[in-house]
């Protein structure tokens, strides 16, 4: 069962977490949510200090005025709307209440739980459904018998994918999210449960010397029941073309009104180059590999030979210049930093140059300017563009959560990361999101919910620098000296090189002065050396 609680003109999604106002995501950490939690499953009940604490710092022993600083967060949303900072009453010596108007509703989202093997576990929550139409596509089975040939049908679902998410009357499953089933059978009513959605689309494509076919079917993720199937045969030259049928069929099965102008847009082409966009195709294949060096190294390679074949392949250039950002975030090693962040610079600004009205290419291209090359409003302005031609660009919205905390907004940092993680909920890219989140809370005054965010970002990779420290800075200025100091030692065992001194190597281009001085002095009071 998956439940919501309204509260007045705010909902409450309890099993994803998240505070909505409308359909916008409320920039509360997840401790100050867990309160919430507790607090309206048990209107004008009391619920005690030690109760609360235990649902926000699971095992934890904290003091009681980490608790007040979530009340006072919650009261500050609240305080919103007309007596709103008057719904959580205080009881002294006793604890708290909630007195605002608050009504609870269960659906009923049960499903068979996914094969064996399946990479998500049967048991995840589920997620609420969107108001407007909403889809996941599934990785599209190789039916070519040839396994060189995988990323070719991985291909045609991203940018079946991307025309998709081009649609703003349409709530689009990242891809990162939806190729967490790849290579298994998966139940579609367990994946609308797990991804929040109410349709799946699932295919097959089988490439065979130069011809393409494309199969497809839709599906109603709630019932199981098929909404509509077809065939898509033609000549490889005219992959685009089938591309773009395949998404066409589906807009007009889930949102036959949209505007034309819109579905003008979605028939753009990336490239007329078919040898460009097996480079292209087969950068992507790489850069999702995202930790190893070798595959970045590869990846910068194939997105450049796509650019030699189509020198005006705009998402090529972007992605290019994300390779770099992927460079100086894990600190991998240079021959020559000037004449990288040189290249930077051209590859990011002619993405955004060719690439005005492509998404993908103004984010990653934001990305890069705002970070290797540290042009923060050049970065900044092609994001917003970014968002206003695709909310449903996962990367926009995670590069926009960036920008914003080195812009001093720390507040639209967090509202863009959330959303960014409800686009994919699943992603495997989570840890980066769950990082950048503390980093937004850090810079608002937040200690206590960086460190949260920074510790669920180091359950799944121990080892990312970024959110040791993060954690380690936030945790000692919350006066938690010993986890930060755990986590300094963790991050010089990593790299022993590590000091506070060389931190502008690797900073963000902080708006604000005092936010790299709070860093540095947040890891210096966890124990980094000078």
């Amino acid at each position: 069962m998956a439940a919501t609680c309204m509260i007045g003109p705010f909902r409450l999604d309890i099993q994803a977490g998240i505070l909505f106002r409308g359909s916008e995501s409320v920039a509360l950490g997840q401790r100050a949510v867990a309160v919430l939690r507790v607090l309206v499953e048990q209107p004008g009940i009391p619920v005690s200090k030690d109760a609360l604490i235990e649902a926000a710092w699971v095992g934890m022993t904290v003091e009681e005025g980490n608790l007040a600083v979530q009340i006072a967060a919650l009261r500050r949303v609240f305080g919103e709307e007309p007596g709103g900072e008057r719904w959580i009453e205080t009881l002294p010596r006793r604890g708290y209440r909630f007195v605002g108007p608050a009504s609870i509703t269960k659906q009923d989202t049960a499903a068979a739980p996914l094969a064996s093997g399946s990479p998500a576990a049967a048991d995840r929550p589920a997620l609420s459904l969107p108001v407007q139409p909403s889809i996941a596509v599934l990785p599209f089975q190789n039916m070519s018998g040839d396994p060189e040939q995988e990323y070719f049908a991985d291909g045609i679902v991203e940018e079946i994918i991307t025309t998709l998410a081009r649609f703003r009357s349409l709530f689009v499953i990242a891809r990162n999210s939806s190729f967490t089933y790849k290579g298994g059978s998966a139940d579609v009513k367990q994946v609308g449960r797990e991804l929040g959605v109410r349709n799946v689309l699932e295919g097959s494509v089988r490439k065979s010397a130069d011809r393409v076919r494309i199969t497809a079917q839709l599906i109603d993720a709630s019932t199981g029941a098929h909404l509509w199937a077809d065939r898509f045969d033609g000549a490889l030259e005219d992959i685009f073309d089938l591309q773009d049928r395949v998404a066409q069929r589906v807009v007009g099965a889930l949102a036959p009104k949209l505007e034309q102008t819109a579905i003008e847009r979605a028939k753009r082409k990336p490239t007329e180059s078919l040898g460009a966009y097996e480079y292209y195709l087969r950068g992507m294949a790489a850069i999702y590999r995202f930790t190893i060096r070798e595959a970045n190294v590869e990846a910068l390679q194939l997105f450049k030979r796509a650019i030699e074949l189509d020198p005006e392949f705009a998402t090529a250039y972007g992605l290019a210049a994300y390779c770099y950002v992927k460079d100086r975030t894990n600190r991998w090693p240079t021959d020559d930093l000037a004449r990288d962040i040189a290249e930077t610079d051209r590859l990011a600004r002619q993405a955004i140059r060719l690439g005005s009205d492509d998404a993908v290419a103004l984010a990653t291209g934001a990305g890069a300017l705002a970070y290797v090359v540290r042009d923060l409003d050049a970065g900044a302005a092609c994001i917003e563009q970014a968002l206003l031609l695709n909310p449903n660009l996962m990367w926009a919205s995670y590069f926009a959560g960036f920008i914003k905390s080195w812009l001093g907004e720390p507040e639209a940092a967090v509202a863009h990361l959330m959303h960014a993680m409800r686009l994919s909920p699943v992603d495997p890219l989570m840890p980066l999101m769950q990082m950048a989140t503390a980093h937004a809370h850090f810079f608002a005054g937040r200690y206590a919910d960086a460190s949260s965010w920074a510790t669920a970002a180091l359950r799944g990779t121990p080892n990312m620098l970024p959110a040791l420290r993060i954690g380690a800075a936030a945790d000692a200025l919350a006066g938690h000296l010993e986890p930060a100091q755990k986590a300094v030692a963790r991050l010089l065992q990593l790299n022993p090189n590590e000091r506070v001194s060389n931190l502008k190597d690797i900073f963000g281009p902080y708006r604000r002065p005092e936010d790299p001085l709070r860093y540095a002095e947040g890891l210096r009071q966890a124990g980094l050396p000078e």
